[in-house]
């Protein structure tokens, strides 16, 4: 059984979008944390009490969801469709084979441990 690991860094105000999309298809399972990261936009700067400092790490949240290989295609596109702005930053998502899952708790294998 071939499986995906999906990765997408998102806006964080979109995260309950892309969960509430993600579990209409059925997704069940996934892995949420908070990082901090920039790209193109290279930061921004900000006021605080009247002095301007740069914030060079944006706050972004971090998706990670294995599925089989053949709902891989779905799934990318769900998260597009929900996380979507058209601003910049709106982040990426990246698609990489899984070769073996294991459930630590029963031991179960691949598909089953997902």
């Amino acid at each position: 059984m071939l499986m995906k690991k999906i990765e997408a860094i998102i806006k964080p105000f979109k995260l309950d979008d892309v969960k509430s999309a993600l579990s209409e298809v059925g997704i069940t399972g996934m892995t949420i944390s908070e990082v901090r990261g920039y790209g193109r936009q290279k930061g921004h700067s900000e006021m605080y009490r009247g002095a301007e400092y740069v914030v060079e790490f944006v706050p972004k949240i971090k998706l990670e969801i294995v599925v089989s290989a053949d709902r891989a295609t779905e799934v990318v596109a769900k998260i597009r469709e929900h996380a979507y702005t058209g601003k910049i930053g709106d982040g990426k998502i990246f698609v990489s084979p899984i070769e073996y899952a294991v459930r630590v708790r029963t031991g179960e294998e691949n598909k089953e441990a997902v």
